[in-house]
Formats: C-alpha cells, structure tokens, sequence
C-alpha cells in the first residue's frame, strides 16, 4: 500500500513542488483546494489529470476556515501526513485583512489538529504545520529554534499562534506534528505580488523594452533566501523521524532586497545606478529611471533583517539546501524570459 499525503494550500508554490516530490516518492496525494470561480490549479496542471482516470494525484475541495469540511475530508482520505501550506501568505495584505489572516492561517491549523484529535486518528497521521521567519520578526539575527519570537505582522501573529496550539496538541494529545519555521523560499513558481517575482518579472519586461517603472517599499530590508524545492525535501524529511520536533529551515545567508536587484541586472545585463537617498532613491538605466521608491509599499511595522541558522535540520535531517541565491536567480529569469 502506497503512503498517503494530504495537502493544504496544494494550488501554492510550496504546494506543487510537495505535490510532485511525493508523487516521485510514490505517495498517493490529494491536494485541497478552496472552491472558487477561477480554477487557479496552474503550478499542478501537469500532474493534475482528468479526475475520471485513475491516477495518483487527485483533488479536493475544502477551505481552512471550515471545520467541517476539513473533518470530512480528513476522515475519507485517511491520510499518513498531512501538510498545511495553506494560508494568506501575503505580509502586507495581512494589514489589509487581519481577520480573515487570523482565521485561515491560526484557526485553520487548531481545526486540522482538532480534526485528527476528534476522528482519533493521532497514532496513524504525522502532521506538518508551515511556520514562517516571520514570526521572529524584531528579534536580533541569526535566528534559531531557540530565539525569541517578536511578530510584527497580522501575518506572523497568526502564525505564531499556528506554532504554539501545534506545540500544545503534541504535548496534550501525543500527535506527530512538526512546525517548519522556513525562512523566504521562492521559484519560478512565486505568486506575482511577492516581491522576488515582481522584481524579476518587471525587470524582463523593461529589458524587452517595456516602458515602465517598479516602484518598491523598502529596498534594504535583509532576508535569507532559498529554493522552494530545497524546502519542501526539510517539510518531508521531518515526518520521516522517530519523533517529532521543529526545525528552522534556512540557507544562513543574507542579501538585501537592494542587492537581490543588482543580481537581476546582472543576470539580465542591466547596467543599474542608483541616485537619491531614502524615497527619494532612483534606479537608472540608460540615464531612464526603472526603480522607484513608493511609500504605500512599506509595511506599517518593518522587518529589517532575517537569517536563519538551520544546524539543528543539518545535524538531525541531514538536509542542505542545494540551491543557493544565483541559481535561483538565474532559474527565475530563465522560466520568465521563456514565458
């Protein structure tokens, strides 16, 4: 019999790399997808067949903020893991709408956790909560499993709570469940209003000869980036222990949202220069400006610098990322430029 995975959020980026990682593990999968007008099933559309056939991937419909749906959909899949990657993602939308971020991305993960304790179902499915750097927010980098969570986002508030009533139903009700504190991950897949992805996808589009400006927030905040494909090999790699834990996963390297620019002018043979301080800073390219500064893009409370320290999922998990910032790049521009 052939391991069952479910996934929350299997229409995401994350989503479609797990999605292909255990079909290639020769897991059956069942992804979970909300019920909506538009199919938005395009990162899983070449593993996503007629649903008439038999196959080895297939899709559910149900949403986080339904406790009954999860229930059942939880009780007929029967799953071996269950993954939520399923959230409102987005940090500055989360400023926008902090309930429904709360409702999805906190209450949601208590709901799946509820669903397994209820079904009793603890002893037969590991469970993977997707935590986020985020979390750690103010705290002093490098960040670890050990450091202070300070949130400043709806966003990361939300999640904080996703990781402690994670924590609580391992402890109270000896369920298998892991929380992945992944710092950014990104690939040719990343949702458009990240800022990666808008980044390299204006940048293309202006080195075609495309007649705009991208305009930004807070170009020297500092992140740890990584591949997605790296990441999701730490989410799986964590429900194959003999016991559960949570683990940072990171590539312990640092580049500003300013210098991640540079490295896509340089992939693209953009000779960028930069005049003008603070809103007032200008990216030039051939004496016409490309990049400019929006205030409405900075977030009400920042996060300056984020950088992971992943020893522990090195030393337990045996995992390193393979990917590192110029291969991602360079994948990232590639798959855009071939569009």
């Amino acid at each position: 019999m052939n391991k069952k995975a479910l996934i929350f959020g299997v229409t995401g980026q994350d989503g479609a790399y797990l999605s292909k990682f255990l079909l290639k593990k020769k897991y059956d999968v069942f992804g979970v997808k909300r019920r909506s007008s538009s199919l938005n099933t395009q990162r899983v559309d070449d593993i996503y067949i007629d649903p008439h056939r038999k196959t080895k991937f297939k899709m559910i419909y149900g949403d986080l903020t339904d406790s009954l749906s999860i229930l059942k959909i939880i009780n007929y899949v029967k799953p071996d893991e269950i993954y939520n990657l399923g959230a409102q993602s987005h940090v500055k939308v989360s400023f926008e709408v902090p309930e429904y971020t709360a409702n999805v991305d906190a209450l949601g993960t208590l709901r799946i956790l509820d669903a397994i304790k209820s079904l009793k179902m603890e002893k037969k499915i590991k469970f993977y909560q997707a935590g986020t750097s985020e979390m750690f927010g103010a705290t002093k980098p490098p960040q670890n499993e050990k450091s202070i969570f300070y949130p400043r986002s709806p966003y990361a508030a939300a999640k904080l709570y996703a990781h402690w009533i994670t924590v609580n139903y391992r402890e109270a009700y000896n369920i298998f469940a892991c929380n992945g504190i992944l710092f950014n991950h990104e690939s040719p897949l990343r949702g458009e209003t990240f800022v990666t992805k808008k980044i390299i996808s204006a940048l293309c589009r202006i080195k075609q000869n495309a007649n705009e400006i991208l305009y930004l927030g807070n170009i020297y905040a500092k992140r740890d980036w990584g591949h997605a494909l790296d990441y999701v090999k730490a989410m799986w790699l964590m429900l194959q222990q003999k016991k559960p834990d949570d683990y940072v996963v990171a590539t312990g390297k640092q580049i500003s949202v300013k210098k991640f620019i540079e490295l896509v002018c340089k992939e693209l043979q953009i000779q960028i220069k930069w005049k003008g301080k603070g809103l007032n800073e200008i990216g030039y390219w051939k004496k016409k400006p490309i990049i400019k500064i929006d205030p409405k893009y900075f977030r009400p409370t920042e996060v300056d610098s984020l950088l992971g320290s992943s020893k522990k999922a090195k030393r337990i998990l045996k995992w390193t990322p393979k990917y590192n910032i110029q291969k991602l790049v360079k994948e990232m521009i590639d798959y855009e430029l071939s569009k």
